[in-house]
């Protein structure tokens, strides 16, 4: 069972590198975090998903961990993450942490003690090893897929990475054993099961430490079987789910969260929650207008959230739909943007744009992810330099979301007393980028929507989680029902809209503009949003 408290949470994504620097290095820290949490508390967030704060030589910022149980003295100390979360607790704040659990960074000291041996440890390799290349192998040099890497020795043979060649794969063992592949062990095997036990130490050390859950990246990536669809998915799955039941026991409040959606196997589920991540194609087909560069991952579609108002949102509901066939009460989390694309305020899509997204993001009847800087409209920066492996395909760049918070007009916008030169990444140079301070107080600003829409949230049971969704017009403006009370109407594009909704008549605004009702029939403005309470 999902725990209570996160089924209608709102998260706050921190990626820690550019949120704020307390010490004046030019990189973000955890008691930068801390200096910051009553603007999150004045967000009426309910947990924050910290990108990974682990010991790590940065190759790929963080997601290539060389110490499970040490935070990146870069961000401060274990010390530092306890009194955060502490702080953030006395705010009704939970912190989840970034787990990456099927790789680790080359320089690990179990990788390296491996790199270092003649042959495969009596107790069992962590790491996968072939003494000869499969013929029947990864061969793909795309970051992200497994692939093949000639062992710089002194091991002979190869290892098989995970994402970059510096992220060699952890061992989780495979469900099929091949006789022309004696190098696979299968997942009960001594190296697989002592990684699954070193799986449940990492999440006891930080669990007992208070942290509250974590996000799994790549969490169906443990097993790499290629037999048959998914299954090495499904055997990923069954190993969390044996950590989830000890979990129960162990930590009952504790929430897992998986990159992606979890496998259906007919076994009950090991994580709370699916994920619509930014990059796949549902969340992509209303959000990227490609200004970020194309994703490999699926077709490019024109985007519903659009001022040309070309797009459409059945790629969308086909996916959520099909989703709640199959567990109607699951929750699904939706982000605003994250560290692995773009933002809401992309290319040509201004903070004029900003009020129907934000509306049907905190509406819609997910879990709402708001990524750092979303909240007062922060834009994705073109060209920036590939830092700490930003550039993992020549068609798209992550750094231009991962740019320093916005916080005040000071140096650096607040964000840093570090010299420019020296900041982990550029701040907007554009001298209207928008800050909190220049939207705190200010009722038309994108901060004070955010506030009013999550507030709204909180206040009203029919805009949470578990209220049922009935979408009654499909494209603009798009128009949704919570419960039976609320009308949500969105119009992302330019042009003005209207719809006959058959009972709207009466209904009262409680957050919107530029929406008015007749009688049945709702108009719109272009780029117009409203939340409309249909109580008497």
């Amino acid at each position: 069972m999902t725990p209570t408290w996160f089924r209608d949470a709102v998260i706050y994504q921190i990626y820690p590198q550019s949120f704020a620097d307390s010490n004046g290095d030019g990189i973000g820290d955890l008691r930068g975090v801390i200096d910051r949490l009553d603007h999150l508390a004045s967000l009426g967030v309910d947990a924050i998903w910290f990108n990974p704060c682990f010991v790590s030589p940065f190759r790929d910022a963080g997601y290539d961990v060389a110490d499970y149980f040490t935070v990146a003295p870069r961000y401060g100390t274990n010390e530092d993450l306890v009194e955060l979360v502490e702080a953030a607790r006395e705010r009704g704040i939970r912190v989840l942490l970034d787990l990456v659990v099927g790789h680790t960074s080359s320089d690990h000291p179990w990788f390296q003690a491996e790199l270092a041996a003649e042959g495969p440890a009596p107790e069992g390799d962590r790491f996968v090893w072939c003494a000869e290349l499969p013929h029947r192998s990864s061969a793909s040099t795309i970051p992200g897929t497994p692939g093949w890497v000639p062992s710089p020795g002194p091991r002979p043979g190869w290892y098989l990475r995970n994402f970059y060649d510096s992220q060699p794969a952890l061992n989780f063992g495979w469900t099929t054993l091949p006789p022309d592949q004696p190098w696979r062990d299968g997942v009960d095997d001594p190296g697989p099961r002592r990684n699954v036990a070193m799986l449940r130490e990492v999440l006891d050390f930080w669990l007992s430490k208070g942290v509250a859950g974590f996000r799994v990246d790549m969490a169906f990536s443990l097993v790499k079987d290629d037999a048959g669809k998914n299954a090495g998915a499904a055997a990923s799955a069954a190993i969390w789910r044996e950590l989830r039941a000890w979990m129960e026991g162990a930590h009952p409040e504790a929430v897992l969260l998986p990159e992606g959606a979890e496998p259906r196997t007919g076994a009950p589920f090991a994580f709370d929650a699916d994920f619509f991540l930014v990059i796949h194609e549902p969340h992509g087909s209303l959000f990227d207008n490609h200004a970020a560069g194309r994703l490999p991952f699926h077709p490019p579609h024109e985007p519903f959230f659009d001022a040309a108002g070309r797009g459409s949102t059945e790629t969308f509901l086909t996916a959520w739909e099909a989703a709640r066939r199959e567990d109607p009460g699951r929750p699904i989390v939706m982000a605003t943007a994250d560290h692995d694309f773009d933002r809401l305020v992309c290319g040509p899509r201004t903070a004029e744009q900003l009020g129907a997204a934000l509306t049907f993001l905190f509406t819609w009847g997910s879990v709402p992810s708001l990524y750092y800087g979303d909240e007062i409209g922060m834009r994705y920066l073109p060209g920036l330099p590939d830092v700490e492996g930003a550039v993992c395909h020549p068609d798209y760049n992550r750094a231009g979301c991962r740019s320093p918070m916005q916080w005040d007009d000071g140096r650096s916008a607040g964000f840093s007393s570090a010299p420019p030169e020296d900041l982990y990444l550029p701040i907007d140079p554009d001298p209207a980028r928008p800050t909190v301070a220049a939207q705190e107080g200010d009722p038309h600003s994108t901060l004070a929507l955010v506030r009013r829409l999550v507030a709204l949230r909180r206040r009203v049971s029919d805009l949470r989680t578990s209220a049922p969704t009935t979408v009654l017009h499909r494209g603009y403006p798009f128009v949704y029902r919570r419960g039976e009370s609320h009308l949500i109407v969105v119009n992302p594009r330019r042009e003005p809209g209207r719809v006959v909704v058959a009972g709207a008549s009466g209904g009262s605004a409680l957050l919107g503009e530029g929406v008015r009702i007749d009688g049945d029939e709702v108009r719109v403005d272009g780029f117009g949003y409203g939340v409309i309470s249909l109580r008497d």
